[in-house]
């Protein structure tokens, strides 16, 4: 997995976010949470943060913070939102969306896990 091109500020805000929330940061080269196979917030390679979110709470998302979709790789990631470097920075607002995206992540199907 390529490294993230993200800033160390990015990085630094990213894992406060988590640290804000409780949860543990995985990934030594792209940092994410996931849960049950099924990842719900990255640092993305091109050095943005995502986080998915339900249909509902993505759109208000979107809405609230002129964001777009997560795009990776030249990707559409289904589901995820573009976190902007101005949101990212009011820790506060964005606790209430990772903690939604967390309660969303318990919602999807597990994944088989691919370590043996």
């Amino acid at each position: 997995m390529a490294k993230s091109e993200a800033s160390e500020e990015t990085l630094q805000r990213y894992s406060a976010l988590l640290a804000a929330v409780g949860l543990e940061q995985k990934g030594k080269n792209m940092p994410y949470t996931s849960m049950n196979g099924n990842m719900y917030s990255f640092v993305a390679k091109e050095g943005y943060v995502a986080i998915r979110l339900s249909e509902d709470d993505k759109q208000e998302f979107m809405d609230k913070y002129n964001a777009g979709p997560a795009i990776s790789y030249g990707a559409t990631m289904r589901g995820y939102v573009h976190v902007p470097d101005s949101v990212l920075k009011k820790t506060d607002e964005l606790v209430e969306y990772l903690k939604k995206s967390h309660e969303f992540a318990k919602t999807l199907k597990p994944k088989p896990t691919k370590k043996k």
